[in-house]
């Protein structure tokens, strides 16, 4: 994850400093984030995300389960 954060926002041309405020966040917060902390909060973390046009999908095998019961059903 920390490279992820650290490569889009070179490549956006954001300082670490310039993400944290376009994401209301402190700059310490970034930077622990691209040092590879492991604890953030989640709020935090969807905020610079968003900032950087990042999105995450969450899968798991129950997940796929629901999904493909759904389909089934909407074909017969």
């Amino acid at each position: 994850m920390a490279a992820i954060i650290k490569k889009h926002r070179k490549a956006a041309g954001l300082s670490q400093l310039q993400l944290a405020e376009l994401a209301g966040v402190g700059k310490t917060v970034v930077f622990n984030l691209e040092k590879g902390k492991e604890s953030i909060q989640l709020d935090t973390l969807r905020k610079i995300l968003k900032v950087l046009n990042i999105t995450v999908q969450l899968t798991s095998p129950f997940m796929n389960q629901i999904s493909n019961h759904e389909t089934s059903h909407h074909i017969r």
